[in-house]
């Protein structure tokens, strides 16, 4: 493993027996997307501690792009370099591929992303991307978030304070489609404080958001779907802790104001929602309340969905609460003290 400087000439290239895995170090003042452009397949680049004024596109598969654990490297907005399309989107870091050639096995982990205009972390057509132990705060629009994507680990992070949800995984934000199949994303041991929604997962399949606390939110998490084919759901939502989410929000063309939601299903099929605590979450909302289904912006019902052995207390208008027209969704095993209808506790 060879460690280079920005300033340093790049070592040999003798690959053909053994991969030279470099480390590109880089200091404040100096360019990260510098370091990111010069790096190969294999290669880390490293931030020092301190405070970065730009904003960085990653394009090349098995890139790790990291701080250190022990002093926090921080990206803030700065001057919109040439041609830097992060940049001009009004995004912190940037992970793009495309259709056909996906960027795959980029890891992003240990640093902060602080003020974006749109979003922290922006991630689009990747493969088994790793987002690990950042901290995403006060961008304008989503804190970390992804479409287009499969296979992506999201974990120990921390979204704080974001204009929408603080973590947002997606099929497409572009145009109406059917759910796509994720291939197993995980959204795991996140903290999720003071967002819009602390968790939106949308038009998606076969996925996992497990052990994530969720606080202060005007929702905790919520699962979309409409009347596309193949239809949101097919997931699991297990043991997270969603907890006083009593921020007021604004309504918006798709939904009407939010407040004191935790866990709430729209237009959704084939969902598990298993062994979460969901406590205090009080409103007015017609969302509001501890584990809510409600059908879509467009109508479409909950179907087969099970909700079981679930703590959900101290919650208004309700712990448990199945506003919806679809029939076949299921209650049991759930600790809870009001429910509407009444009967699901």
């Amino acid at each position: 493993m060879v460690a280079s400087g920005l300033g340093a000439a790049a070592p040999a290239d003798h690959r053909t027996t053994q991969q030279v895995l470099r480390i590109h170090r880089v200091q404040p003042g100096e360019s990260i997307q510098q370091a990111v452009d010069a790096a190969r397949p294999g290669d880390t680049v490293l931030l020092s501690p301190g405070t970065y004024h730009e904003s960085v596109r990653v394009t090349v598969s098995n890139l790790t792009l990291r701080g250190f654990v022990a002093g926090p490297a921080v990206i803030v907005p700065g001057p919109a370099a040439a041609g830097n399309t992060c940049a001009t989107a009004g995004n912190g870091i940037c992970v793009t591929g495309t259709k056909s050639s996906p960027v795959k096995r980029v890891t992003v982990r240990s640093l902060t992303i602080r003020g974006f205009a749109k979003n922290g972390l922006w991630a689009s057509w990747t493969d088994q991307l790793k987002v690990q132990g950042v901290t995403s705060e006060k961008n304008g629009q989503w804190g970390i978030a992804q479409e287009r994507s499969v296979r992506g680990v999201f974990t120990r992070n921390t979204a704080d304070r974001n204009g929408d949800a603080g973590l947002f995984v997606a099929n497409t934000v572009d145009r109406e489609d059917g759910a796509q199949d994720s291939k197993g994303t995980v959204i795991s041991h996140n903290r999720l404080l003071g967002n819009r929604i602390g968790v939106t997962v949308r038009r998606l399949r076969n996925l996992t958001v497990e052990r994530n606390e969720a606080t202060g939110n005007c929702a905790g998490v919520f699962v979309v779907g409409d009347e596309g084919k193949p239809r949101a759901g097919a997931m699991t939502v297990r043991r997270n802790h969603i907890h006083a989410n009593n921020k007021l929000c604004p309504k918006t063309p798709r939904l009407p104001f939010l407040q004191g939601s935790g866990i709430v299903l729209t237009g959704s099929e084939k969902t598990l929602v298993t062994k979460n605590r969901v406590e205090d979450n009080v409103g007015a909302s017609p969302l509001s309340g501890g584990i809510v289904l409600f059908k879509s912006f467009v109508g479409a019902p909950n179907e087969s969905n099970e909700i079981r052995d679930n703590v959900v207390l101290r919650n208004s208008t309700a712990d448990l609460a199945d506003r919806d027209t679809g029939k076949s969704n299921t209650f049991r095993g759930n600790t809870c003290g009001v429910s509407e209808p009444a009967g699901l506790c």
